[in-house]
């Protein structure tokens, strides 16, 4: 992808919130703690915090998945989100490089 669409998905204060809450999601989720974290953070969990509307936080994950910083797990018919420490990885040395 991209150094720019990384840039981009990072520019939005709601999608930034959402990559720290899913950076430590037992502490920012803690009504999920009786279920567990195996597959990640359900998405009505992360829609229920933001306090945005569903297409809202479907259309940030979407844009954050896209940039590579998050993945998604399907179980059921729920959707679960979790970070996606590599990318974290590669942003840093892109950043180290290029800037």
């Amino acid at each position: 992808m991209e150094h720019i669409e990384i840039f981009k998905a990072l520019s939005n204060k709601s999608r930034l919130l959402m990559l720290e809450w899913l950076k430590e999601p037992e502490i920012n989720f803690p009504k999920q703690q009786a279920c567990g974290f195996e597959h990640g953070v359900c998405v009505g969990e992360i829609q229920a915090k933001s306090g945005l509307t569903q297409s809202t936080v479907s259309e940030y994950l979407s844009i954050l998945q896209r940039a590579g910083f998050i993945e998604s797990t399907r179980v059921g018919q729920w959707t679960y989100y979790r970070r996606n420490e590599k990318a974290f990885v590669e942003l840093s040395k892109i950043i180290e490089s290029n800037l």
